[in-house]
């Protein structure tokens, strides 16, 4: 649910202090590369969205979880940049490998109709998997610089398909 007047630093305060800095640059980052800031509440506490503003699509979430805090990336142009995933470290590859695979390829009707699934190679297989729950990861000392350059290459994606459109 939206939460009316509440800013980006409501939400900081929930972030592990080891986390804030990188939370901090990750959302600079966002808004400087065309994106929209949005906080709704959720089960564990504040979900924090980055809409890109010309695709209409968000690029990625913060998310709380018992285990912390999450970055869930949606990642719709992963299939132009597979050599990246290639190089992530092998708990975030283990982590998309068992990833649920997409139900919109499994058995269509019963997909979230927004979901569309993300089609990759990872290791050397192809992978269909939920566009909702495929790239998901803690925030850690080990995950921070890949998902910095996974929102990157998202973010350039993006923006170059807006580009190209106009």
């Amino acid at each position: 649910m939206p939460v009316d007047g509440l800013v980006f630093e409501d939400f900081l305060i929930y972030v592990e202090p080891y986390n804030q800095d990188f939370v901090r640059e990750t959302h600079e980052n966002m808004l400087q590369n065309g994106c929209k800031f949005k906080l709704a509440t959720a089960k564990n506490g504040y979900v924090a969205s980055y809409q890109h503003v010309k695709s209409k699509l968000v690029v990625m979430n913060f998310v709380f979880r018992k285990t912390g805090l999450i970055v869930r990336i949606y990642g719709d142009n992963v299939g132009k940049y597979t050599d990246f995933l290639e190089s992530l470290p092998e708990g975030m590859k283990k982590s998309i490998v068992k990833a649920p695979s997409c139900k919109r390829f499994l058995n269509p009707p019963k997909c979230n109709s927004k979901c569309g699934g993300n089609v990759f190679l990872l290791g050397g297989t192809q992978h269909q998997k939920c566009r909702y729950n495929c790239f998901m990861f803690p925030v850690d000392e080990e995950s921070m610089p890949p998902i910095r350059r996974f929102l990157e290459h998202e973010l350039t994606c993006r923006n170059v398909q807006q580009s190209d459109a106009h």
